[in-house]
């Protein structure tokens, strides 16, 4: 699992996993040849189902963990883009969005006590996406641009007050959509987390299949062998003095 946490700390997945195995070694037989007629056998079924739980979690802090890094949004009118920037970030136990304006597109991380607004996690009551968000529904440019509304979300909070973001790209949207998800206890269902989910999984399982090279997976366990005649062979301890 520590090679995996390194992996989602330090990107989204790598597409190449077989590279951090040793160069140009590149696993054979098992590892190698999980074509389709291998994921249906029931052992390696089993094992992505054992696997994936573990996966999904891992995903899920590194979720959070760019959260509580925070990230810098641009400030977007009804009329047009604007040179002004706002930063939001979750508190380190997972509690409190912390947001506030900020005077440039800063790319390091912006001390909480900096942020002059907060929002309890406890408060929020859902959140929404592309054409769903308030920001989307009102007149003007930004209800016209797919591109914007591709990349907008908001939070719900008290009756009717929102908190509104439009992403900087796809990725930030995916790990902003992803965390907020995953604080409400819901299921992360970006397409990143469905690529991470996939190319984890599948490494995961390369590693674990590496032992069993020219060793055949059967598709059902062995029989039980027949009960023995006699349990005689079996020490009586009570036969002790």
């Amino acid at each position: 699992m520590v090679e995996r946490e390194q992996t989602m700390q330090t990107t989204s997945v790598q597409p190449n996993p077989e590279e951090r195995l040793g160069g140009g070694h590149r696993p054979s037989l098992k590892s190698e040849r999980m074509n389709s007629d291998d994921h249906q056998s029931r052992p390696l079924t089993e094992l992505r189902e054992r696997i994936q739980p573990e996966v999904t979690e891992l995903i899920k802090q590194q979720r959070l963990h760019r959260l509580c890094e925070g990230t810098c949004f641009r400030k977007i009118s009804a009329r047009r883009r604007q040179d002004k920037f706002w930063y939001c970030r979750l508190s380190p136990n997972h509690k409190v969005l912390h947001y506030g304006d900020v005077d440039e597109n800063t790319q390091g991380q912006i001390p909480h006590d900096s942020l002059q607004e907060k929002l309890n996690v406890s408060d929020i009551k859902a959140v929404l996406t592309g054409k769903d968000c308030p920001h989307m529904k009102e007149k003007g440019a930004l209800k016209q641009n797919k591109e914007v509304q591709e990349l907008a979300f908001s939070i719900l909070y008290e009756s009717e007050a929102s908190l509104n973001f439009v992403a900087p790209d796809k990725h930030e949207y995916c790990i902003w959509t992803d965390g907020l998800n995953a604080l409400l206890g819901k299921e992360m269902t970006s397409d990143l987390t469905k690529s991470d989910t996939e190319t984890l999984v599948s490494m995961e399982m390369k590693l674990r299949l590496l032992d069993l090279e020219n060793i055949q997976i059967p598709d059902a366990p062995p029989p039980v062998p027949k009960e023995p005649s006699t349990y005689d062979f079996v020490y009586d301890y009570s036969q002790q003095t």
